[in-house]
């Protein structure tokens, strides 16, 4: 299993006591968060950009990322190298942040996003404009349908998706053809 943005490796560790005997190569571009990922546990990691993955078409039969699509330029050449390093039959999950399609959690939920939220982390971390890039991250990633077309054009079958926390985190699956 690839698990790509793993940043300090918490899927890959969750994923690795479900599967102690599983496979699991951590992917991220910065080192430094390979490194704490290594000391958390994660046994095999590589630092790679997800545009450009330094594995043989096939390599793994799962890949997985968690919160770091709507963090890259190009989903769809990020979704393309993650079809590419899936075995036919492999299996593509992504977790992401997402607007709840109810419109009064959705308004709700745009406060705090783009209101309350920076300002508690301006109070807490002194880093307001961090929170305001999530915010618009969140807006600007393709909703449900959006994404589920993105998948398919790029050769997946069997996409489902499955709205989490009231639609603020959406799980996505896909098969790769064989």
């Amino acid at each position: 299993m690839a698990d790509l943005a793993t940043g300090t490796g918490d899927l890959a560790i969750a994923v690795q006591r479900v599967l102690p005997d599983a496979e699991i190569t951590g992917v991220d571009f910065s080192l430094e968060m390979l490194t704490i990922a290594r000391s958390k546990g994660v046994r095999n990691t590589v630092v790679a950009d997800v545009l450009a993955l330094p594995f043989t078409d096939g390599a793994f039969d799962c890949v997985t990322i968690a919160f770091g699509l709507r963090n890259i330029q190009d989903w769809s050449g990020a979704v393309r190298e993650m079809a590419r390093i899936l075995k036919p039959g492999g299996h593509l999950l992504v977790l992401e942040f997402s607007l709840p399609r109810s419109l009064f959690l959705r308004a709700v939920y745009r406060i705090y996003l783009h209101r309350l939220l920076p300002l508690i982390a301006a109070l807490v971390t002194r880093s307001r404009d961090s929170y305001r890039y999530l915010g618009a991250s969140i807006e600007n990633f393709p909703d449900q349908s959006e994404m589920t077309r993105l998948l398919e054009n790029s050769g997946f079958v069997n996409v489902g998706s499955e709205p989490l926390t009231g639609g603020i985190v959406t799980l996505f699956t896909a098969a790769k053809t064989s």
